[in-house]
């Protein structure tokens, strides 16, 4: 067996295709820190996302191109840089890379539960993560997430968001007694929201989470108008009246230019705590088969979990919790899926290399 060089080892990796964002991982700049140790190898593969869907994927195509030119032990580590899908330059937020709209065409698809825990997962990935609350007259967000506390000036007089769970949050409840209505006309939302993108300490983030109220309105056309979104992520349950919803907010977001990231299928069956069957409340594989027949694609199904409900009434979101339901693993499943359409968003604004 000739000895392994890192010409050799280069040319093997040229021949790994990215299986997501495509092109192969050197022409993607994705292979760092090569060391070679007689038939030993170690690199560190950097990701476009801490929350990569395919990291297993990528590793075995990594081990089948270079086993057969010599290589006896294979060491990959990770890192990972979360590419920018907005565009550089002047803007009211410069140090957000990545912009995420959560929406639902009505009320209690469980849309605000999606937004805490795909914010959390994202951060628990160790991405830097903010969740603004743009349901401006039924914010929820501080409660289901754990957020406590009076927001304060920052040094330059900006809003500084609590942290809660690894990530930076701001809602209008935050600056309300307990218990008060918040009974505003659509211009006084619109630049409530306004002012939650201008005016708060955002910082670098790799994604900010925006958990939109219901419907097709204000907040929503404030949003697409004031910053660049890298894309909406719809919430429906499997049953036709929400689905006949999720079309119209679908409709609304391609109306102003808005990509759709995909569709998750909320409260998707019941999972029996005591014999793990699962019944069909909402009706069954409604959001799958919308998502197939509009051309978007289908992000996970959520089953219904006593568990979500539980964590969101005392702040500890699903995918946060020491004993995790069935839930869980789902809601981290679309947590990746979103991460890994945000990357492909990102990528179309990357330079490719090219390798001969």
């Amino acid at each position: 067996m000739p000895t392994l060089t890192q010409d050799a080892v280069l040319k093997a990796l040229a021949t790994v295709q990215e299986p997501e964002l495509g092109g192969n991982l050197i022409a993607r700049n994705m292979v760092k820190d090569l060391v070679l140790d007689g038939s030993k190898v170690s690199f560190t593969i950097e990701l476009t996302t801490p929350a990569c869907p395919l990291k297993d994927e990528i590793e075995a195509r990594v081990q089948a191109a270079l086993k057969p030119i010599g290589a006896t032990e294979i060491e990959v580590g990770w890192g990972a840089t979360v590419r920018r899908s907005t565009p550089a330059g002047p803007q009211m937020l410069p140090g957000v890379k990545n912009i995420v709209a959560v929406a639902s065409g009505k009320g209690g698809v469980g849309k605000t539960t999606i937004s805490v825990n795909l914010a959390v997962a994202l951060a628990k990935a160790g991405a830097s993560v903010g969740l603004l609350d743009a349901d401006i007259t039924g914010p929820n967000i501080p409660m289901m997430i754990g957020a406590e506390g009076a927001p304060v000036a920052s040094a330059n007089g900006k809003i500084t968001p609590i942290e809660a769970n690894g990530v930076k949050v701001i809602s209008i409840q935050f600056f309300l007694p307990e218990g008060q209505p918040v009974v505003w006309r659509g211009p006084l939302v619109g630049g409530a929201i306004q002012q939650f993108l201008r005016d708060v300490e955002w910082g670098d983030l790799d994604y900010l989470v925006v958990d939109l109220p219901p419907g097709t309105s204000d907040a929503q056309l404030t949003l697409a108008q004031s910053v660049p979104l890298t894309g909406a992520v719809l919430v429906t349950t499997p049953q036709e009246v929400a689905l006949s919803d999720v079309a119209k907010a679908m409709a609304m977001f391609k109306r102003v230019s808005v990509p759709i990231l995909g569709l998750v299928e909320n409260m998707s069956g019941f999972v029996c705590a005591h014999c793990g069957e699962v019944t069909d409340i909402f009706g069954r594989g409604g959001g799958e088969r919308y998502a197939a027949e509009n051309g978007i694609d289908f992000l996970g199904g959520v089953p219904l979990d006593i568990t979500v409900r539980q964590g969101a009434d005392v702040g500890v979101p699903a995918v946060a919790q020491s004993q995790p339901g069935p839930a869980a693993a789902a809601l981290e499943h679309v947590a990746r899926a979103i991460a890994g359409k945000v990357s492909v968003q990102a990528a179309r604004q990357q330079p490719v290399l090219t390798v001969s």
